[in-house]
């Protein structure tokens, strides 16, 4: 399988004026965007990256989920297609890259690739997976999940946003419903370039993270149930607070993802006390605990001490609780042979590197399910995604859209460069 030279590599410039110019559609309030999925915004930017496509010499591909498919025609009609790619869509208040750059960086691999007269045995394919973020239907990765077998198309066309308008309904309306059955493609791998949304490649100054493992995840919904009571005229130990007791839980919630470091989290981000009043006890409280790792084992420990731990301390107060399962999906590992070509090219690029394990989800965790994959990570500053204020550099940029190149075309394999 031969490899790309280390002078071969994609266009730094082009790219990040690509990603500049993507962040024109669906602006934020704050200098990024709000491009959330099957909205007027979206529409327009998958038509701003269809046409791209089309000026490259792309073939566009659109399956019934609304996923884009760009190819790239090898020398081998019957080799199965390489993808890379990720989403467009963005958060109610996201930045710039997230899922952009691994769209606009496999756009630019194709654009480099016919600068450079370089031919591949392997068709190559860019992707925009649909509702990566799950901000307006969820869940989250909803039409890579319907590609993977994961979800029933059906069920992910029934989703509904806040004002009550369903997935389907909403594809059909921008335009982008297309006819071909999702998932019937077949992949010899994919490659997803993602900025890493943590702050430990900047922290170690490394250029590139070799993404091995996605953390599995387990979202408990708790609900503790005390007594209102006035918080002027009850004597203290005459309290039922499910507020007390629901602090208690997020203490233990803590120590148990301590004591997993440094790999496992956990934490409670969605929380509702009532009747939420100032001089009102709460009688009751309902949480999410969101515990991730990318051991499965420890995954399920963490869950045993949460629910042995809530019903002792509940119990010792006074309070009932009831814990239900909401979420959730097992630890990635991330294809061997797809990981040693992403490590290899940022070898032979000269590039720092280091092992990640993604503490997101990511469309390639299902892909995952059906082809061999990987992900490459670039720093992000200050590690913050998921926020207006995201930035990276035009040169992290360069460097993983040089990485998800090398892999991408190795992989490929190359047949012949014209002079």
């Amino acid at each position: 399988m031969a490899a790309p030279g280390e002078n071969l590599q994609i266009d730094g410039a082009r790219l990040w004026d690509s990603l500049m110019e993507m962040a024109k559609i669906g602006p934020g309030v704050a200098g990024g965007n709000n491009r959330q999925t099957l909205t007027d915004a979206d529409a327009e930017g998958r038509a701003l990256f269809r046409d791209w496509c089309e000026a490259a010499g792309l073939t566009m591909g659109l399956d019934r989920m609304g996923n884009m498919f760009a190819r790239r025609e090898g020398t081998d009609p019957d080799a199965l297609p390489v993808y890379m790619g990720s989403h467009l869509d963005t958060q109610p208040t996201g930045g710039k890259y997230d899922g952009v750059l691994g769209v606009l960086g496999a756009l630019e691999v194709m654009r480099s690739l016919n600068d450079l007269r370089i031919r591949t045995r392997h068709p190559i394919v860019a992707v925009n997976f649909t509702n990566e973020e799950g901000t307006r239907f969820a869940p989250a990765m909803l039409s890579s999940g319907v590609f993977a077998g994961v979800h029933d198309e059906d069920w992910a066309y029934a989703r509904k946003d806040a004002r009550g308008l369903t997935f389907g309904d909403e594809l059909k309306r921008i335009g982008w419903q297309g006819d071909e059955e999702t998932g019937a493609r077949k992949m010899h791998a994919f490659f997803e370039l993602h900025i890493e949304q943590g702050p430990i490649l900047e922290a170690e100054g490394k250029d590139i993270g070799v993404v091995t493992h996605g953390q599995g995840l387990s979202w408990m919904q708790l609900t503790i149930t005390g007594r209102e009571a006035h918080t002027g005229s009850t004597p203290m130990p005459m309290r039922r607070d499910a507020g007390l007791g629901m602090a208690r839980v997020l203490d233990l919630v803590n120590e148990i993802a301590l004591s997993h470091a440094p790999d496992a989290v956990g934490a409670a981000g969605q929380i509702d006390v009532y009747p939420n009043s100032r001089n009102v006890i709460p009688g009751r409280a309902v949480f999410t605990v969101d515990f991730r790792s990318p051991d499965i084992n420890v995954i399920a420990d963490m869950e045993r001490r949460l629910d042995e731990g809530a019903r002792r301390i509940c119990a010792a107060m006074g309070l009932e609780v009831e814990m239900e399962k909401v979420g959730g999906f097992d630890p990635v590992a991330f294809d061997e042979g797809c990981v040693a070509a992403v490590r290899a090219a940022a070898d032979r690029l000269g590039l720092s590197h280091r092992n990640l394990v993604s503490g997101a989800g990511h469309d390639a965790c299902w892909i995952n399910r059906v082809a061999p994959a990987a992900m490459i990570m670039t720093p992000c500053k200050n590690g913050l995604s998921h926020n207006e204020a995201e930035e990276i550099s035009e040169s992290w940029a360069t460097a993983g859209a040089n990485v998800l190149f090398h892999a991408v075309v190795e992989t490929a394999q190359i047949v012949e460069e014209d002079a």
